[in-house]
């Protein structure tokens, strides 16, 4: 078969390389070029936390992420075997802090998220562990100059996202694929989609430009997010953290070679302007409270982006003949990656094992 897809984002870049490896032509094309340095995929820590999702989002949100964190080892050990590379991933959990002052926002935190998980069907995923001083220096030493208490909430982890859509790339090559960079797709149809202008025809489009889509998507709004990656040597910490803080929950996740990305920010904003000087300042000094160590870092990059989104902050699969689109995953796509390109393969196959979210068969899906 032969396959457009629009958009080379985290979901464009997943279904090209499995598709390719399924033996269809597939043509990729993207307003950016193959670094992906506008995606919406590289502002973001890949931090692949269904619990700490559980009390601001939905109950699908969590269960889908537990389907996908079980996927995504033998996702990565078959995407190393196309592309030569190893994307660094670890679930070894994640630790949640606050300061002495804010101690009551860590119990509300650890009440509120067991309560959410008082009835899940599966028992093991309620491991929701309080940490005293010395159970938190055992897990993460670097911890224990700033804070006295701490939760542990096993199984989550993260990945580097930076390297995995490097991988994604060469291995979409490698296999064959057609890759057109910068190049503005300004609608797509059932079997075709038109490109600067020209009209390109396939077997069955793809639509996976996310906000990109939003002139033929109703109710798709961007929400900003914001984030930081800085280099620290002197810090070491070995899994995702967040902190507890009256106006922002920080999160630090470690990254490959002493990187660690740092955010806080969710505006619901479409702006695509450059991170702000206050932002900057706010994460900065949330940063170096959770570990002095890092006023020595440099700071590598600064990104802003726009996340898609719908009302419901849930991901979309819709289909027509000669036509799929994949929009909405909010700040989840990472978290929620092999159970959106499981579904939507499954749909392709008439059926599989992993689907965990709904296919929408609709006449049309276009606006």
């Amino acid at each position: 078969m032969n396959i457009g897809i629009a958009g080379a984002g985290l979901v464009g870049r997943l279904m090209a390389w499995r598709l390719l490896r399924e033996g269809h032509a597939v043509t990729l094309f993207d307003r950016d070029s193959v670094a992906g340095e506008a995606s919406a995929a590289r502002v973001a820590a890949a931090m692949l936390a269904p619990f700490s999702e559980l009390l601001h989002g939905e109950r699908a949100i969590f269960d889908w992420g537990l389907q996908s964190l079980a996927h995504w080892p033998t996702l990565l050990a078959e995407l190393a075997a196309d592309s030569g590379r190893t994307v660094y991933f670890q679930q070894r959990g994640s630790v949640v802090v606050a300061h002495p002052r804010d101690r009551q926002l860590l119990s509300q935190f650890t009440a509120s998220l067991q309560a959410r998980l008082h009835d899940h069907p599966n028992p093991s995923w309620q491991q929701v562990q309080a940490l005293n001083t010395a159970q938190l220096a055992e897990l993460e030493p670097a911890l224990t100059d700033a804070f006295e208490r701490g939760v542990f909430l096993p199984g989550e982890g993260c990945l580097d996202n930076w390297g995995l859509l490097d991988a994604l790339a060469v291995a979409i090559e490698t296999l064959g694929g057609r890759w057109l960079p910068e190049r503005s797709v300004s609608r797509v149809e059932p079997g075709c989609a038109l490109v600067d202008g020209q009209r390109h025809e396939f077997d069955t489009v793809i639509d996976a430009r996310g906000l990109g889509a939003g002139q033929q998507v109703a109710g798709l709004r961007g929400v900003r997010g914001e984030i930081l990656w800085v280099r620290a040597p002197e810090v070491a910490l070995s899994r995702p953290v967040r902190l507890m803080h009256p106006r922002y929950q920080l999160y630090i996740a470690p990254k490959p070679d002493n990187l660690y990305a740092v955010g806080a920010t969710q505006i619901e904003s479409e702006s695509l302007a450059p991170i702000t000087v206050r932002s900057s300042l706010e994460l900065l000094s949330a940063l170096y409270s959770v570990q002095t160590g890092f006023a020595e870092a440099t700071v590598v990059r600064s990104y802003a982006n726009c996340r898609p989104a719908f009302a419901d902050n849930l991901p979309r699969i819709e289909v027509c003949a000669g036509l799929m689109r994949i929009n909405g995953l909010y700040r989840h796509g990472y978290l929620l990656a092999p159970a959106v390109l499981g579904s939507a393969l499954a749909h392709w196959h008439g059926g599989a094992d992993f689907a965990p979210i709904p296919v929408s068969r609709v006449q049309d899906v276009l606006v």
